[in-house]
């Protein structure tokens, strides 16, 4: 017995002849529907007959007389994405910018979950439909990662040798997934927690200065040298000294990591062809990147250990044998005794390097935002720290800081809120449909919009109200991690695996800083983002670090 399914309205997008002597059961129909006509979640497919309506049983679906088109749950048709009218040249750039992020979440507002956007001439579907975001996460049939795609918004940054960089395809992703993967494990970080907080309180030469002075400062700009400092002690283990003075400039390769990332980002907004000028930022642009990683090669070599015995890769305690993560990464082997080879080491230490100081520059300023943004935080956490024994002093343990659960609280709000990530890109690899009916052409971009998904009031209550204790209901927690309505490190086999470091890094120098300082803010206008920039990072946000003479009493020991 054959039946005829078509998706889309007539002229059928396509139409299949398909033999149902075999299918027992609807959702058994609707798996091999969902294979044959490429749906993400075939479990989504409705059938619809024109003279009878709907058909929601194996039995109506025999007995149909005339051709049965598949529809989605809770839409009439299989369609294309809906996206705003573009303009001739610049499609919708001036939809987009200069507010992307405000201007997603008008759009989704008024075209729905998923649009389509042409800017400069590429194309990309953006979406803040947190089902959508899982499909398009964990790839495998549908999607992956492709980055040597020119419409792929890592394109300028394509490095095949690296994790987070590569395609998910390049020979050096899998090699890269066993090897990086370990040196980060919370085992590992835990090991350079004394690392991390001689570097968070290197800042405190600086900000008493401030302190003494009744200056405020730029905040991101002192996160950002910090964040360096931070994320050098534990890749390459080389003390930056960013704070030796108020006004001390950052080291070479911050300022290059910092320039490639500006370029990068800036060319990815123009038409593809501008990225081929031999002259002008283009130009700038491979300039920057050969010299960053000769300046890397050189640190990464001075942090290994040159008569160091190799390290076991499946050993869980080898991370903790070596003084820094290029230490490991060097002299890690595998069962077969083989090691990362040179250019994959290398290319994991740029970008580990790289995507580290950057995205934790953006958190930590939008931490210190929250603080004095949102009443009543600041004297909370402080109190926590107290009640945990903080007095200036103290050495933080892994445990003893993620056992701090305001803290905790604290931190995932900042990251629902305030995600420093939108940039999450992958490509279809064959035309698709969607939960919801959006068809989806092959090598299109696809980006989940974190931010938007997590202030997405489908999912969240008051989600434009900054509160940590939603944290504290348990079925938040467990729902926002199950369903994929909060992924500030996206998901997947390509999720970021720098989560442990970031956690770790953004609760040291809370506690550090909350201890011995009142933050007050000094902005003097409302504090906008940097649309160009390849994280989305504060720009005029100021605040004055005020040194504490007093502290709160104990209220429980913990």
């Amino acid at each position: 017995m054959y039946q005829q399914f078509y998706m889309g309205k007539e002229p059928a997008m396509q139409r299949e002849s398909v033999d149902l002597s075999s299918i027992k059961t609807l959702e058994q129909l609707q798996s091999s529907l969902g294979q044959l006509f490429a749906w993400a979640d075939s479990s989504s497919i409705l059938f619809h007959s024109e003279s009878q309506g709907g058909l929601d049983s194996l039995e109506a679906v025999e007995s149909a007389k005339e051709a049965i088109e598949l529809r989605a749950t809770g839409r009439t048709s299989v369609q294309p994405a809906p996206g705003p009218r573009a303009l001739p040249v610049v499609g919708n750039h001036y939809e987009l910018y200069p507010d992307p992020l405000g201007n997603y979440d008008r759009l989704f507002a008024r075209l729905g979950p998923v649009i389509k956007t042409t800017n400069m001439g590429t194309t990309v579907y953006i979406t803040n439909d947190a089902e959508i975001s899982r499909h398009v996460l964990r790839e495998g049939e549908f999607f992956t990662k492709t980055t040597s795609d020119p419409s792929h918004p890592l394109f300028y940054m394509r490095e095949q040798t690296a994790l987070f960089t590569c395609d998910s395809e390049s020979p050096a992703f899998p090699l890269s997934h066993k090897f990086v993967p370990p040196a980060l494990s919370p085992r590992a970080i835990g090991h350079y927690g004394p690392l991390i907080q001689d570097a968070a309180r290197a800042v405190f030469n600086v900000f008493d200065e401030m302190s003494d002075r009744g200056l405020a400062c730029n905040i991101y700009q002192y996160m950002f040298k910090l964040a360096g400092q931070l994320v050098f002690r534990v890749m390459i283990g080389k003390d930056l000294q960013h704070f030796q003075e108020l006004n001390t400039p950052p080291t070479l390769a911050i300022r290059l990591f910092g320039e490639y990332l500006k370029l990068m980002k800036k060319t990815s907004l123009r038409p593809q062809w501008h990225g081929y000028l031999p002259f002008g930022e283009p130009a700038r642009l491979r300039v920057v990147r050969n010299l960053l990683f000769s300046t890397v090669e050189t640190e990464m070599d001075n942090a290994t250990a040159k008569d160091g015995e190799p390290l076991q890769l499946n050993d869980p305690m080898s991370p903790i044998k070596a003084v820094c993560v290029a230490d490991f990464l060097a002299r890690a082997r595998d069962t077969d005794g083989q090691g990362l080879p040179r250019d994959i080491l290398l290319g994991n230490t740029v970008v580990l390097l790289g995507a580290g100081f950057t995205t934790t520059s953006s958190l930590l300023s939008w931490a210190i935002y929250s603080l004095v943004k949102y009443p009543g935080n600041q004297k909370r956490l402080l109190q926590e720290l107290v009640d945990h024994g903080a007095d200036g002093e103290r050495k933080w343990s892994h445990d003893e800081l993620h056992a701090m659960k305001f803290m905790d609280c604290f931190v995932k709000e900042t990251m629902r809120l305030h995600s420093p990530s939108f940039q999450t890109g992958r490509n279809a690899k064959t035309d698709v449909v969607l939960p919801g009916g959006y068809l989806i052409p092959k090598g299109s971009i696809v980006i989940p919009c974190f931010p938007t998904i997590h202030k997405n009031p489908a999912y969240w209550d008051n989600p434009t109200r900054f509160d940590p204790d939603r944290w504290l209901d348990p079925t938040v927690t467990a729902t926002a991690t199950r369903k994929g309505i909060y992924s500030p490190f996206a998901a997947g086999a390509r999720g970021c695996v720098g989560f442990n470091l970031a956690n770790m890094q953004v609760k040291m120098v809370l506690a550090e800083l909350v201890y011995r300082y009142e933050f007050e803010d000094a902005s003097t206008e409302p504090v906008i983002y940097d649309p160009e920039f390849l994280v989305v990072r504060p720009l005029n946000f100021y605040a004055s670090p005020i040194r504490r003479t007093e502290w709160p009493s104990r209220t429980k020991t913990i």
